[in-house]
């Protein structure tokens, strides 16, 4: 667990080494500014799911609801497959197209890479 953050001029790894990794943790998330220490306030402040979300919350199939709608949007499918198990192989490409299909730091590449290739195999389904 390597880190830029520095204290005093050390690195992670030094004030692991001097103080302990808990100390060198710590350390870290002090110099995180997206670190928020959840204090006594902010759980004050807080409110059930049921108050904030209460159309993700309320009713026995609401929760439900909103699953099956979050694996409709993934693509996800339930029950049997369509389509045979897709394999895994090891495949050589130019960097170029690898980083056309990797481009933006997006998952998922290696999906849009084969449904390219189904498309250009089989033509559109």
């Amino acid at each position: 667990m390597k880190s830029h953050v520095e204290r005093n001029g050390l690195s992670f790894d030094e004030i692991a080494e001097k103080h302990g990794e808990e100390a060198a943790i710590e350390a870290g998330i002090a110099a995180d500014p997206d670190a928020v220490e959840l204090d006594e306030e902010w759980f004050r402040r807080a409110r059930p799911a049921r108050e904030v979300l209460p159309h993700l919350v309320e009713g026995r199939g609401a929760a439900k609801e909103a699953f099956l709608h979050v694996i409709e949007h993934q693509g996800a499918r339930r029950g049997r497959r369509k389509r045979p198990a897709k394999r895994r192989v090891s495949l050589r490409l130019d960097a170029d197209l690898r980083a056309h299909f990797r481009k933006d730091g997006r998952r998922g590449w290696e999906t849009r890479l084969n449904d390219t290739l189904r498309k250009a195999v089989f033509g559109s389904e």
